[in-house]
């Protein structure tokens, strides 16, 4: 075999981030009457999407705090509908990360290939960007806790993904060695890009585009990944 340690991903790799996110604003949404300021639900939702991307982008290059980003991600588009309130946007914000890691939805197959891959004695673990005082409840909130040996999450670690530095840690805390490693994902640059900087083979969970160098593999569906583990 191989591959014997597989890193996954979680938020949209795993962990069905646009559908559990979704529903977790929507309720925000309603609770703090926003319908008084924007026109529907999904005009606040398009105004937070765009500027949201581009916070966790400069979140990860160290540009911002994490205090900054959980701000100006709700208060953009508040500003957007002349209505600057600070405490409003840091109110919204608290419950949505209340509420976001108590939603269960997964990947379609991810259950399925995580109870494949164990049963096959792989070693499981996630490597994320996302917070830990979230990360960890929706790994225990979906019941996809026990399928992983370690939980890597770069504000622990101190580097975010892409950097090599947040891969070569897990691999060495795993006692793994980079060839027989695979690091599983759904963002080009920061799961694929950055384990191929680390010397890390990569599978990349997403539609296929025109890319500079191919990853090791290209899945649409996670079950695909029984067909080469």
């Amino acid at each position: 075999m191989k591959y014997t340690h597989l890193f996954f991903d979680l938020d949209d790799t795993l962990w069905d981030f646009r559908a559990n996110a979704g529903e977790a604003l929507r309720e925000a949404f309603d609770k703090y009457r926003f319908s008084d300021f924007f026109k529907d639900f999904e005009h606040f939702f398009n105004l937070y999407t765009g500027h949201n991307v581009e916070l966790w982008e400069l979140y990860r290059q160290g540009k911002i705090t994490k205090a900054e980003l959980n701000k100006e991600r709700f208060l953009h588009p508040l500003r957007e509908v002349g209505e600057n309130n600070e405490v409003l946007a840091l109110a919204f914000g608290n419950d949505f990360l209340r509420i976001s890691p108590t939603k269960t939805h997964l990947v379609k197959g991810a259950r399925e290939t995580l109870e494949y891959l164990s049963k096959n004695n792989y070693s499981l673990a996630i490597i994320s960007n996302g917070f830990p005082e979230l990360q960890h409840d929706k790994l225990k909130n979906t019941g996809i806790a026990e399928f992983f040996d370690k939980v890597f999450l770069s504000e622990s670690i101190g580097r975010h993904k892409p950097h090599r530095e947040i891969f070569d840690y897990a691999v060495k805390s795993t006692n793994a060695r980079k060839k027989q490693s695979l690091m599983i994902g759904d963002n080009w640059e920061t799961d694929i890009a950055g384990a191929r900087l680390a010397g890390i083979d990569q599978v990349y969970f997403g539609e296929i585009f025109k890319w500079d160098k191919a990853p090791t593999f290209q899945v649409d569906f996670l079950e695909e990944m029984k067909g080469f583990l």
